[in-house]
């Protein structure tokens, strides 16, 4: 992207030049490199915020002009995620929650029906994709390849083997640890073929890449989608899960309470249909509202100018990591063409933590380090045997690495800025061990 197309996005962010204290010394501009777990807001999502609040008022509870206008445009924001997703109203609902966790769990709760329900899922997710299932239904596991990437093969054995009997089968769109990309539509179709569901965990995918719940082939259609506001550059606590309508309306919601039914009788109750009767108590009017917002600036910006710009950044960033004996990079980093804007590594002879903190310390730059909640995940990465694990844990602590996450905003002078500071702490650390 042009330098000067890449600060005419900046601009559309709030915050991204606010200087920060380091040290306790001079005031610079920070560096996010952390947007696999968070990113900043859009300007015109505070706006709407701002907007919104002189109008506040409860949703579909009253009928004053403020309650009515809020009930309507909480609505608009619903129909607004199915059309933004292609997900014909008359198949699918979105039901506002709190992020990708929280719609996750309601899932797990409402579709299991049965302790003996199968369901498949993969050593790639997060801990969000992997303990809702634990201990609530049979849970069977695809492992992962030597590079990271989920094993097919593995799947598609599992598929067959249970052919029939599978109910679910849940994976991440793309891993927060290698930012791997899975084809969602060939697990679809193999799902859809064994008489199985497909979940799709799109916290990470969702910011980075255009997704459609319905595909030419009905077969690769995706039955729910799990996403989160925050990651995709809207604050207030918010997220969705687009999902089958039938599918809701034949099981009891997980959360009662008010707003989920049409009446209550001492001995009896009748539920309203989704997405009421999965959205108990007063809804995060102001959460949907920041999310729809961030999403129209996405489209907007296209997600063509975000993949373009993501990559050619990603490969610069892997060839200036490369040029350092020091660093160890995990993943396939030649082959990226399946890969979002993630990239992990280790400095060899500094744990993970010191590499995270002096980052900050040194020049205001933010990563993440540790497991990255995805502990199963991050052992394989890093080439951990199962047998190994427990004597690496005690004398190591517990494996992590260090990731830089991109946004759409990044560029490739703060990417300069961090290879100068790794580079800066290779040589101390050099010194530090001659000594």
């Amino acid at each position: 992207m042009h330098k000067e197309n890449m600060e005419d996005l900046r601009k559309l962010f709030i915050g991204l030049d606010k200087k920060v204290i380091v040290n306790g010394k001079g005031r610079i501009v920070p560096i996010n490199f952390d947007n696999a777990a968070t990113t900043p807001p859009f300007k015109r999502v505070l706006k709407k915020v701002l907007e919104t609040s002189e109008y506040y008022g409860s949703i579909a509870r009253g009928d004053g002009q403020k309650s009515q206008y809020c009930s309507d445009l909480y609505e608009e924001c619903r129909n607004y995620v199915l059309k933004y997703f292609n997900a014909p109203v008359e198949k699918y609902t979105a039901i506002f929650v709190s992020n990708t966790t929280d719609g996750l769990n309601k899932l797990s709760n409402i579709l299991i029906e049965k302790s003996d329900d199968i369901v498949i899922t993969t050593r790639m997710e997060h801990h969000s994709n992997d303990l809702p299932w634990r201990n609530k239904c049979n849970l069977k596991y695809v492992e992962t390849d030597e590079k990271g990437r989920v094993k097919m093969d593995e799947l598609e054995e599992l598929l067959n083997k249970y052919n029939g009997q599978v109910k679910l089968v849940t994976v991440t769109g793309a891993s927060n640890v290698t930012g791997y990309i899975n084809d969602i539509k060939k697990i679809a179709k193999l799902t859809h073929r064994c008489g199985g569901k497909i979940i799709v965990d799109g916290a990470q995918l969702v910011p980075h890449k255009k997704v459609s719940m319905i595909s030419d082939d009905c077969e690769e259609n995706i039955d729910f989608l799990v996403y989160s506001a925050h990651k995709i550059y809207a604050p207030f606590g918010s997220g969705a899960i687009v999902g089958l309508k039938d599918s809701f309306n034949k099981l009891e919601p997980d959360i009662k309470g008010g707003g989920t039914v049409q009446i209550v009788l001492d001995n009896h109750l009748l539920w309203l249909d989704t997405p009421e009767k999965n959205e108990a108590g007063t809804p995060n009017l102001f959460g949907a509202i920041a999310m729809v917002e961030a999403m129209k600036e996405v489209e907007k910006i296209g997600f063509k100018t975000i993949e373009s710009n993501e990559k050619e950044i990603l490969e610069y960033l892997i060839k200036g990591l490369k040029e350092f004996n020091k660093v160890i990079l995990y993943g396939d980093n030649d082959n990226i063409d399946d890969r979002l804007g993630i990239i992990v590594f280790n400095i060899e002879g500094m744990g993970y933590e010191e590499v995270g903190e002096r980052l900050a310390e040194i020049r205001a730059i933010a990563v993440r380090q540790g497991g990255f909640c995805s502990h199963p995940y991050t052992r394989r990465v890093l080439g951990i045997k199962t047998n190994d694990l427990q004597q690496y844990i005690s004398k190591n602590g517990i494996p992590g690495m260090v990731r830089v996450s991109l946004g759409i905003y990044n560029t490739k002078k703060e990417v300069d800025i961090f290879l100068e500071t790794i580079e800066y702490m290779c040589r101390r650390y050099l010194i530090r061990f001659k000594n």
